[in-house]
């Protein structure tokens, strides 16, 4: 009875308003069902969300912190791990059938959930058709803290492999900052040239930080680095326009 009582609320506005028009303190609410002695399940949502400053701060944690929280086990920490892992898979398998993709926002939404809340540094793949329908995506190198060894040549055998026509390129900054470094922008120079000779377009680099993003085609980069040294950009790539040549993916 007690877990109807308190579900009440946010499960009624849920059903008259839908489920977008819950806060975030009601979405979790209703995840958690219960709350704990002497603490109803809204009060203990918004304590939570207190502690940990945000959702992506509650549900990137781990269980120590949870443990210094009062009330909070291990029952409620597997819950909240289960909805991060939902929303991960939910974006995979969307990725998978529906294509092409649909916006900006659809792609990077599935590389935050695919890339924040990782310790290392991941640099992805996402593998692109001629129409620009996502085939495949794949965590290529995987390093540490803060840098990973990027083979350009195993990105462009990877693509020749499934008959990839355009790649999108994302990787992760754990401390936070999405800000590229000079060394991102050289190995995306790198992997454009190499791409370049078989005819593969690089659509996008895409840093992934806590809570924001770097896109290199937002900011030019990805049409300056395919430039050849005169300045002028390859036959094959003036065949559209600038934004057409960027962003048909979207």
């Amino acid at each position: 009875m007690k877990s109807n009582t308190e579900l009440l609320m946010p499960r009624e506005k849920m059903l008259r308003l839908g489920i977008s028009s819950l806060t975030d303190v009601e979405l979790l609410a209703l995840f958690l069902r219960t709350g704990t002695r002497g603490k109803d399940v809204l009060t203990l949502s918004k304590e939570m969300l207190e502690n940990f400053g945000s959702l992506y701060g509650l549900l990137s944690s781990e269980y120590e912190q949870f443990s210094g929280v009062y009330g909070i086990g291990v029952a409620k920490f597997a819950q909240l791990k289960g909805i991060a892992e939902l929303a991960r898979r939910y974006y995979n398998v969307r990725m998978r059938e529906e294509s092409p993709l649909l916006s900006p926002e659809m792609t990077r939404e599935f590389l935050q959930s695919q890339l924040t809340g990782e310790e290392r540094e991941i640099f992805m793949v996402i593998f692109l058709d001629s129409q620009h329908r996502v085939l495949t995506h794949s965590r290529l190198f995987s390093g540490t803290l803060n840098h990973v060894e990027v083979h350009p040549r195993e990105i462009v055998r990877e693509a020749i492999k499934i008959n990839a026509s355009a790649l999108i390129l994302a990787h992760n900054h754990p401390s936070g900052c999405a800000e590229p470094s000079k060394a991102d922008k050289l190995i995306t120079e790198r992997i454009i040239k190499s791409c370049q000779f078989m005819e593969l377009r690089v659509l996008d680099h895409i840093v992934i930080g806590r809570g924001e993003y770097v896109s290199f085609a937002e900011r030019g980069w990805i049409l300056s680095a395919m430039r050849d040294p005169s300045g002028s950009l390859s036959v094959r790539d003036l065949s559209t326009s600038p934004s057409q040549r960027i962003l048909r993916h979207l």
